[in-house]
């Protein structure tokens, strides 16, 4: 094993789609990184827990881990949720040094994650013209996180997009069906939906009732266990792994 542990932490669903997605996508991790140990923790619903992962390492000698979210967005979960149960893991394990990296959003990889998934759903590079797209994500009360939203559809827009319109499943409007009919109001002639999710589960369900209801002419799957999303879990890993040793180059 070299460097630190990581320990993805994903949020966990009742539905077992999502804890299926979440182990498939890690083993990506694990095959494009052989040598690192990687385990996967769930904050609720599924097992094992981040304290009985933590402890597992504690015992067995692990002195670093890096804690990456399977987050999307900076909202509540990453900002409230992790922090304090990793805090209460610090304090249970002071010898066990834990860092938490950034959450996988806003990075150029999630886009193309976003249009592998729309090509496989049957569109290809020249239809971008003729194609709106409603990005689609599961939704928030944190301003930080609609603004990220926000600005993911203007850079998906710059790619070639027609028209890029964010929604949302949840908390926040417009709606997915609100989005594809707007498009349509503007004379969009093939509308897309673009689940910006990681995993199935009740909100990506809802996002493709809404693309249903709103007769969308084609529905992504969800992120999943993409080759760009293994590829952002280990940057983001080194980055948070290099992170102590660039402020120390910093202060030097």
């Amino acid at each position: 094993m070299y460097g630190p542990a990581l320990l993805v932490i994903a949020h966990g669903s009742r539905d077992p789609r999502h804890a299926a997605t979440v182990h498939a996508l890690v083993r990506q991790v694990r095959a494009l990184s052989p040598g690192l140990r990687v385990s996967t923790a769930f904050l609720d619903f599924n097992a094992p827990s981040v304290p009985q992962v933590l402890e597992r390492m504690a015992n067995d000698g692990v002195r670093h881990v890096v804690a990456l979210p399977l987050l999307l967005t900076r909202a509540f979960h990453a900002k409230s949720d992790i922090p304090s149960v990793l805090g209460e893991a610090r304090a249970r394990h002071p010898r066990l040094r834990i860092t938490q990296a950034e959450v996988l959003g806003p990075s150029p990889l999630l886009l193309d994650a976003v249009e592998r998934r729309l090509y496989e759903a049957g569109l290809t590079p020249a239809d971008k013209r003729s194609t709106g797209v409603v990005l689609a994500s599961a939704g928030s009360s944190d301003p930080e996180a609609i603004a990220v939203i926000a600005e993911n559809a203007r850079e998906l827009r710059h790619t070639g997009w027609c028209a890029v319109r964010p929604a949302f499943a949840s908390a926040s409007l417009p709606r997915t069906e609100d989005a594809v009919r707007a498009l349509r109001a503007e004379g969009v002639r093939r509308v897309a939906v673009a689940p910006y999710v990681i995993a199935p589960g009740r909100l990506p369900d809802r996002i493709a009732d809404g693309a249903e209801a709103a007769d969308a002419d084609v529905l992504a799957d969800v992120l999943g266990p993409s080759p760009e999303l293994a590829a952002l879990l280990l940057e983001r890993y080194e980055e948070a792994r290099q992170a102590p040793v660039l402020a120390a180059a910093a202060g030097a």
